[in-house]
């Protein structure tokens, strides 16, 4: 498998778990005041999947300028 190929693999599974943690949050949203205590776990969860999203998404559009 090329570097390229690994890293849309990389993007894919990353974009999955981002949208569920997106999910997640506006879920836990919609159900406020209940579960408040789990807003801030779950706020960082969904920050973290977006920013390594993110990471890789630069990562694979720098690779295919090279």
């Amino acid at each position: 498998m090329s570097d390229v190929e690994t890293l849309k693999a990389e993007i894919k599974k990353l974009s999955a778990k981002a949208m569920q943690a997106k999910m997640d949050l506006h879920d836990l949203s919609e159900e406020l005041p209940l579960n408040w205590q789990s807003v801030i776990g779950i706020a960082q969860r969904t920050h973290e999947a977006f920013e390594a999203l993110e990471e890789k998404r630069a990562a694979l559009k720098e690779l295919e300028s090279e």
